[in-house]
């Protein structure tokens, strides 16, 4: 049996050193695209506070990649059969 034994002088290859950025990441450009995207999500807040049902988008995205992925395995279904099984309305012949 071969056992393994550390040996301080080498240099240990399994850790890396830090990466560090090449450019500065807060410059102005940055910086600018910042308070654009602050702007646009202060917008879809307040467009948030009128809707009865806040998780129906978050829900909805989440069928539709699960749909998607079912496709790359070559499981073709309908969003509106997803949808209607998700309701617990219907039955998914492939579940």
């Amino acid at each position: 049996m071969r056992r393994f034994v550390l040996d301080r002088q080498i240099p240990d290859r399994r850790v890396l050193p830090p990466l560090r950025p090449e450019a500065d990441p807060e410059n102005k450009e940055v910086l600018k695209q910042c308070i654009v995207a602050w702007a646009a999500l202060a917008e879809l807040k307040q467009a948030a506070q009128w809707m009865l049902n806040q998780t129906m988008p978050i829900n909805t995205i989440a069928l539709l990649e699960a749909k998607d992925s079912s496709e790359i395995e070559n499981i073709v279904i309908t969003a509106d059969q997803l949808f209607q099984y998700a309701q617990g309305n219907a039955f998914l012949p492939y579940a």
